[in-house]
């Protein structure tokens, strides 16, 4: 992900990748539509607004994807997986830290669940690259899924269970389960990036596609634009 405050540095690059055909996604993207989570593990329901934690990449795309959801009231990029100590873009963009680039989504569980949150999830970026999305490399971008409590554990690794069965990528999933110790918000600069910088290169380039698919593949789910 290229540094906020020069990003015309990396615009060249972002245009000779789109010429060449990179994506963000699986390059065959998952050989069928993602099922619906079977999940048994029963979320709680009358606790008010819940969390989620997820690592896909650049939180920048991450948090534009969600941030269209019906239920989903917050969404904040961050860092987990480290210190607090190291818990800054500087630091964290070197790869030098156990930090993931992350995004913390607070949701509303009666309106939707956190299975169809990981469904999302697991369609919107590439689950089988390892410490990778599209020009980004480095543990920080890896594809994780940062768990609060039992049931997120239990939902995401039956879901993950559920799409290898289903064969649903052509390379294996190496999504981590990580406990989330702390949630680390990032620089306020970060914060709505891409809706504050619809024509900056990288979001055009990586951002706004996953906004797109996530519009075709669930319009049952995304939030009223009158909201």
């Amino acid at each position: 992900m290229p540094d906020a405050p020069s990003f015309w540095t990396g615009a060249l690059l972002m245009m000779l990748m789109s010429f060449a055909g990179f994506s963000c996604d699986h390059p065959t993207g998952p050989t069928g539509g993602l099922p619906e989570p079977r999940t048994n593990a029963a979320e709680p329901t009358d606790a008010g607004p819940r969390e989620a934690v997820f690592a896909g990449g650049c939180f920048w795309c991450v948090e534009a994807v969600f941030q269209q959801l019906a239920g989903v009231s917050e969404v904040t990029s961050g860092y987990a997986g480290g210190d607090a100590d190291s818990a800054n873009y500087e630091q964290v963009a070197s790869g030098m830290t156990d930090h993931a680039e992350v995004v913390r989504v607070v949701y509303d569980p009666n309106v939707i669940s956190y299975a169809a949150l990981l469904r999302v999830f697991f369609a919107t970026h590439d689950p089988t690259q390892l410490n990778r999305q599209g020009p980004d490399h480095g543990r920080q971008y890896r594809s994780a899924i940062f768990y609060k409590d039992e049931h997120q554990q239990r939902a995401a690794a039956d879901y993950i269970a559920q799409l290898t069965e289903a064969n649903a990528y052509d390379r294996p999933i190496v999504t981590t389960l990580e406990p989330l110790d702390a949630f680390y918000e990032a620089e306020q600069y970060h914060q709505d990036f891409a809706d504050r910088n619809p024509m900056h290169p990288y979001i055009r380039q990586w951002a706004l596609p996953k906004v797109d698919k996530v519009q075709t593949k669930f319009p049952e789910k995304l939030r009223d634009p009158t909201d």
